[in-house]
Formats: C-alpha cells, sequence, structure tokens
C-alpha cells in the first residue's frame, strides 16, 4: 500500500505540474526571422489548438498566424498566434491580427538583430506538431536581458497559500471531529471484546462444570 500511496500522488503530480507548465506563461528571448500564415487542418492534437479568431466560424481547417525564431544560440522555435477568447487558458486574447502586425515590424537578420520577449504558453513538439501559443511580443535591449515572471510567481505563491489553507483546515477538522470519532469507534470495540471475552469465559465455566457433574455419574475404579 505505501507503494501504491506514493505512485498516486506521483501521479497527481505530474499531472498538475504539467498542467501549470503548459498553461502558466513562459518569457523567450528571441530573433524574429519571418512571419506566415498557414492553412492547418486541426486533427487529433484539437487540444492544443484555441478556438478560431473571435468573429470568424470555428471549423477544423483554418488559416492559422505562425511567428518563426531564432534564439540566441542559433536554435529555431516557430510560435502559433491565435487568439484564445474567453475560453481556457483565461488570456483573454482577442488581437492576433493586431499582434502578427506588431511581430511584422520586429522581423531582422543576424547582421542587424533587434531581440524581442516572446511570451507564451504551451509546448513545441514536433512529433505531435503542437506549438506554443504568442500572446505578446515586446523590444529588449539584448539576448541576455533577464525576465523575472511574475505572473507566475504570483500564481504559484497563492495556490501554494490555498493548499496550505486547505490542509490546516483539514487538520483542525481531524482533530476536533475524526479523530474524538476514532477513539470514540475504537474504545466502543474495546468494550464489546472485552464483553465477548467475559462471555466465552463463562461459557467455558459453564462447560466446565457440565463436564465435573457428568464425572461425578461415572463409577469409580473398583480397588
Amino acid at each position: 500500500m505505501r507503494y501504491v500511496k506514493w505512485t498516486f500522488w506521483l501521479l497527481i503530480f505530474v499531472l498538475v505540474g504539467g498542467f501549470l507548465h503548459y498553461t502558466l506563461p513562459q518569457h523567450d528571448i528571441v530573433r524574429i526571422v519571418g512571419i506566415e500564415n498557414r492553412r492547418i487542418d486541426i486533427g487529433e492534437n484539437s487540444i492544443f489548438w484555441s478556438r478560431a479568431e473571435v468573429g470568424m466560424t470555428d471549423s477544423t481547417s483554418r488559416d492559422v498566424f505562425f511567428i518563426n525564431a531564432v534564439y540566441p544560440n542559433g536554435k529555431t522555435m516557430e510560435y502559433r498566434n491565435e487568439d484564445t477568447g474567453w475560453g481556457w487558458p483565461p488570456y483573454f486574447k482577442i488581437d492576433s491580427f493586431g499582434l502578427q502586425t506588431r511581430t511584422k515590424d520586429l522581423v531582422s537578420t543576424a547582421s542587424d538583430p533587434v531581440w524581442v520577449q516572446v511570451t507564451h504558453y504551451g509546448w513545441r513538439n514536433k512529433f505531435f506538431t503542437i506549438f506554443p501559443n504568442a500572446v505578446s511580443v515586446k523590444r529588449v535591449a539584448g539576448p541576455d536581458v533577464t525576465v523575472i515572471p511574475w505572473v507566475s510567481i504570483i500564481v504559484l505563491v497563492t495556490l501554494a497559500f490555498i493548499l496550505f489553507m486547505i490542509r490546516r483546515m483539514w487538520m483542525q477538522f481531524r482533530e476536533r471531529m475524526v479523530d474524538p470519532a476514532m477513539v470514540r469507534a475504537e474504545q466502543a470495540f474495546d468494550r464489546v471484546d472485552a464483553r465477548a471475552d467475559e462471555v466465552r469465559a463463562g461459557a467455558r465455566g459453564l462447560w466446565g462444570r457440565f463436564r465435573s457433574w457428568l464425572d461425578s455419574w461415572k463409577s469409580k475404579p473398583k480397588r
């Protein structure tokens, strides 16, 4: 049971951690090298695509904006640029067209780079054709700029505080209600066991007296 317990909590930790890592905003310092508009057929990985732009018909086949970027170390990254609307995650993004225009103005070359902070959520996975969704773009001073993820810090601290308060309330509830009830139940079981022992002891005594009475009727051995 110990291994089952730890496996259960490990599974919960992985699921919650993966959900938060996908949903919370992340910040990349990149150089924008191009933008494009691509026709996408949404298939089995539809859970990793947002709804259609607000005001447009939601369809399994639609045009999606993409942003192509390069990290300071030369690695490439591709972002999708889709509206989230009023759905999940709650970024309330409804300006994908405006973001695409601002991104186009930040396109640069390796000889004259313009470094940009791209705020996004989601993952990049080539095997499942998953792209992170860009939420905002902002020009920064250089590739070594430090970005403090204030939103993620606030969310995680708030969740930790909520979990701490839930645990405190549960401990108080257990101390006031559950533990006394368990003690009373254990005492009741002890009384039942003691009564059962008394009954068994009485039964053995009665049987012993009956056996002695039977033995008294047996013929005594001749001398």
